[in-house]
């Protein structure tokens, strides 16, 4: 996969472990988030994903269950060419400061399959029928 080093300082982005699904994603600068508050994080790096694949940005485990950072939006599209950017909220309690050059989220590419639509008078039934949130108990 081609990448662009928009800003040559940040750390490239890494498998951790051999087997490992995501690569990680490091800040290209500080950012504090106060709790409750969103903000977009760059990652300084911009990539060309092959057509029929698609990035897809998830928390970092060790981020979201100690400091509750959780990740928002994140699918970068085989057509995008900016600056891969982190949205990220502070769902905790305290501010927390992402620092500059430390991992931020994870990627993981994936193969896309997309869908041909095919408009019904009605669905085909199934045993959930229209079961919504919470419908399958405690």
């Amino acid at each position: 996969m081609k990448l662009q080093r928009i800003d040559p300082d940040v750390p490239m982005p890494t498998y951790a472990h051999e087997g490992d699904a995501g690569f990680d994603l490091f800040a290209r600068e500080a950012v504090t988030m106060q709790p409750g508050e969103q903000v977009q994080v760059k990652t300084g790096i911009a990539l060309h994903i092959p057509d029929g694949y698609v990035g897809l940005v998830w928390d970092k485990s060790g981020l979201s269950h100690r400091h509750a950072l959780k990740t928002l939006g994140g699918v970068v599209d085989a057509g995008y060419r900016g600056e891969v950017m982190v949205g990220l909220v502070n769902l905790g309690d305290e501010p927390y400061t992402v620092e500059k050059h430390h991992k931020v989220a994870q990627m993981l590419i994936q193969k896309v399959e997309r869908a041909e639509f095919d408009v019904v008078a009605s669905l085909d039934e199934s045993a959930r029928g229209h079961g919504s949130f919470g419908s399958t108990g405690k």
